[in-house]
């Protein structure tokens, strides 16, 4: 039967990663992520796993890229100021098309900012960090479980797509407390391996096989531009199209199987107001549509658990029903442009923003900015 556990975010996202066949942990200690890193120092050599401490997040992801091309699931863990850090070593990955998994505990910054206090102000850095053309893929958990959940499904995906995958989670879900319920049996498929003889590890397949290095294989592995084979070409531009619209079409070829989201209040027909939210400000909407609904509103909540790539048509759907959508967001007004462009004009959107301290939005409070925005 599934076990029940009293489990922290932190915990549940390295059990989880234990769960779904991660045997390979290389991390630097940085706040409010270290919990995670702890116990995978713990829990990977009780598996047959290793744990590594590096000198910095940049070594941490490189050396995390190098054990998925030795055959191992790995994943590192950071806060804001490491996920900038990482970025150029993410774009390699993804260029060299290695599955990995990156958890990103957001806190307020910039720069140090308030190391211990929640924000959700990387969203856009999830999507753009590493400099030129690629595709993020980044799922949003909002509870212990869901960092349970969607850990496990980040290496689903990372292993199926051959690309990283970033878990983007925040401070408040990374020290709260709730019951985990873990399945018997969780699956992940196995990495598809290349036939002797074969020498295409990228292309022309949307998702080649890939090779473990020391099989016996003769391939170039470079975050220059490379043909099928890895050769390098860093001139010819035919090669360089070839290969971006293909690490492209992988992604959004499967954004529908990507996409993950709850709608919650009032399933069907018009609506007076939406709510479009993420993470932890999820948790505050939940209950702030009660109150709504209470007070004779037809309200209803699209919480996002996979925010890249954008759900456009969920929520180009959601904005059919609604006279007006409200974005709460702990930044400045990041997904709320994404929204906007999704919405385009079938239905008002506001953002409404709280940055600083880490502190959510009551349910009360967001009930009382909702009733201003529709006139009651």
């Amino acid at each position: 039967m599934p076990e029940a556990y009293l489990w922290p975010g932190n915990i549940a996202c390295a059990e989880g990663a234990i769960a779904a066949g991660c045997r390979f942990f290389a991390g630097y200690p940085i706040t409010p992520a270290n919990e995670i890193s702890e116990h995978m120092a713990k829990r990977l050599p009780e598996v047959g796993g290793i744990f590594i401490q590096m000198e910095d997040e940049m070594a941490s992801l490189g050396a995390v890229i190098g054990a998925s091309w030795a055959g191992l699931r790995a994943m590192t863990a950071t806060s804001g100021p490491g996920f900038s850090l990482m970025q150029e070593l993410i774009g390699y990955a993804f260029f060299t098309e290695t599955p990995c998994v990156i958890v990103d505990v957001m806190r307020v910054g910039p720069s140090t900012g308030q190391a211990t206090r929640a924000a959700q102000g990387d969203v856009m850095q999830a999507r753009w960090g590493p400099h030129g053309d690629y595709a993020a893929v980044v799922l949003a958990p909002s509870s212990p479980q869901e960092m349970f959940d969607l850990t496990v499904r980040a290496f689903d995906i990372s292993e199926r797509l051959r690309t990283p995958v970033v878990v983007l989670s925040d401070e408040i879900i990374a020290h709260m407390r709730e019951n985990v319920i873990v399945p018997d049996e969780i699956r992940i498929p196995e990495r598809a391996r290349p036939e002797r003889g074969r020498q295409e590890f990228f292309g022309p397949e949307l998702v080649p096989p890939m090779p473990r290095l020391g099989d016996g294989f003769n391939v170039p592995v470079t975050g220059s531009t490379h043909d099928e084979r890895g050769i390098r070409f860093t001139r010819d531009p035919i090669v360089h199209r070839r290969l971006i619209k293909r690490l492209w079409a992988k992604v959004y070829s499967s954004a529908r199987e990507v996409w993950d989201w709850e709608l919650c209040g009032e399933q069907e027909g018009k609506l007076d107001l939406a709510f479009v939210s993420f993470g932890s400000m999820s948790r505050s909407v939940l209950e702030a549509i009660d109150i709504l609904a209470s007070r004779g509103l037809r309200v209803a909540s699209l919480r996002l658990k996979a925010i890249w790539p954008f759900p456009d048509e969920v929520v180009a759907k959601l904005a059919e029903r609604a006279e007006a959508i409200i974005v709460p967001e702990l930044n400045m007004g990041q997904l709320v442009r994404e929204v906007r462009r999704a919405v385009a004009g079938r239905a008002r959107v506001i953002g409404l923003s709280r940055v600083g301290g880490g502190e959510l939005p009551t349910p009360e409070e967001l009930a009382e900015f909702a009733l201003e925005v529709v006139g009651r």
